[in-house]
């Protein structure tokens, strides 16, 4: 049996009642949901996300190789420190060039 429901925000719930005695191990996934129409549903678990493993981490930032075979450089700081920002980037984003440019020596 299913219930379609949905909230004041719009978004939606079905809720799946199996009406046989079935056994099964518990899981929770992110899934694509389709709902047709004709009141088929189909899902779908989608794969588990690629992280990008950093390479060098200093305070608030980080520098990655992506699976797209770019660079990221990620830097964070919470707004109520704005006024370290243009400092603490530039500091953090040295760091990090330095540890890049000896890894790079290292090789040779």
């Amino acid at each position: 049996m299913i219930t379609f429901s949905q909230f004041e925000n719009g978004m939606r719930a079905a809720d799946f009642q199996c009406c046989e005695d079935v056994t099964i191990e518990p899981f929770c996934a992110h899934c694509k949901v389709q709902a047709m129409r004709d009141g088929n549903i189909y899902i779908t678990q989608l794969p588990a996300r690629k992280r990008n493993r950093p390479l060098f981490r200093e305070d608030n930032c980080s520098l990655s190789l992506g699976h797209d075979g770019r660079y990221h450089f990620t830097f964070n700081l919470p707004a109520e420190h704005v006024e370290l920002l243009p400092q603490e980037l530039v500091r953090q984003a040295s760091v990090i060039a330095r540890k890049v440019m000896m890894d790079i020596i290292g090789r040779y």
